[in-house]
């Protein structure tokens, strides 16, 4: 008497997609997940990660908020993200972060369809401070 496994039909988990906001400065990293629509999803901090407020834009923590984020986002079924990476106004380049967090994110699992860079340029604007010689030592 042979006993058959019956096979049920896989059902395909739908997967979603998620816009993963990065603002790194050199002083901290803020990871905001949101829907399409735009609302928020899931938002962590450098300073919900660490207790120290020289470690809160280091690459290391941006590990535990990438970690801290794949948490909040798997039970939802998000599978996919668009990346948009935001530095200081006038910076040229992100904080530490960025990489550490996009890194450790595709490790986890997750696909990234685009990554976006979303820094403000300013366009002439209010006086820059430091007087007319400029700061000088």
């Amino acid at each position: 008497m042979k006993e058959e496994a019956i096979k049920k039909p896989i059902k395909k988990e739908k997967s979603f997609e998620a816009i993963l906001n990065i603002y790194t400065s050199f002083n901290n990293t803020i990871v905001h997940v949101t829907d399409m629509s735009g609302k928020t999803i899931s938002k962590v901090t450098g300073g919900m990660v660490t207790k120290h407020g020289r470690l809160k834009a280091n690459p290391t923590i941006a590990m535990f908020i990438a970690k801290r984020i794949s948490e909040n986002v798997k039970d939802l079924g998000i599978k996919s993200f668009y990346v948009r990476i935001r530095a200081k106004t006038g910076n040229p380049a992100p904080g530490p972060g960025t990489n550490a967090i996009m890194k450790s994110l595709s490790r986890e699992g997750f696909k990234i369809l685009n990554i976006l860079d979303t820094t403000r340029i300013p366009r002439g604007g209010p006086k820059k401070k430091g007087g007319r010689r400029g700061r000088r030592p």
